[in-house]
């Protein structure tokens, strides 16, 4: 049986990540303040250093969270009865909402790079996303939606090409429309390499 000690913990724990995802959001890095983290959780200091060794651990805590709420709607958007290539898009268009919304575009595109440094963000954003992604590009393939591409380098390629679009959508005056053109042209370059449905 669990202890209450460690439900408690948990919950502290829990608490502190869910007060430091809004915090980073709204503030940013620079503009929060650990006081702030533990007055909103409603623990105290003491109870936050128990957990976290300073603001930068918690901040990969908070970035981890949002990254794991993504991945958890892509593979839901994947795991539907639908065909590969209709699950594959509605993985993207997750993805894409998911870039319009506050918590992603504040800590994942924005602060995430500066906070962890550039090498760091790219090795986390691969651990979390390119995986999923190379399983739906291997799907595709093996379903004979896509031609024999090369997984791995297409992967790579399209990877590349979205979190490059994660950043254009987050810097945009206009995000709803610059994430409907990425769809669109996500859509298009991967119909091109798309068998015909008459040979699929």
């Amino acid at each position: 049986m669990r202890s209450r000690r460690l439900d408690y913990s948990e919950s502290t724990r829990s608490a502190l990540v869910t007060s430091a995802v809004e915090l980073f959001t709204s503030g940013g890095y620079a503009g929060t303040s650990l006081d702030e983290v533990a007055r909103r959780a409603r623990v105290t200091k003491g109870a936050l250093y128990h957990h976290f060794s300073g603001k930068q651990a918690l901040f990969e805590a908070a970035f981890d969270a949002v990254e794991n709420e993504v991945i958890d709607r892509l593979r839901q958007a994947r795991s539907g009865p639908e065909p590969a290539w209709d699950r594959a898009i509605a993985c993207l268009r997750t993805f894409l909402q998911c870039c319009l919304e506050p918590a992603y575009q504040r800590v994942v595109v924005h602060e995430a790079p500066v906070v962890m440094g550039w090498e760091r963000w790219r090795q986390a954003e691969e651990h979390f996303s390119f995986g999923l992604l190379r399983d739906c590009i291997e799907e595709l393939v093996a379903a004979g939606e896509l031609e024999e591409v090369p997984v791995d380098t297409t992967s790579r390629l399209l990877f590349g090409a979205l979190s490059s679009a994660a950043t254009v959508i987050a810097g945009s005056a206009d995000p709803q429309q610059v994430s409907a053109e990425v769809e669109a042209v996500v859509i298009t370059l991967l119909s091109r390499i798309r068998v015909a449905p008459e040979h699929a």
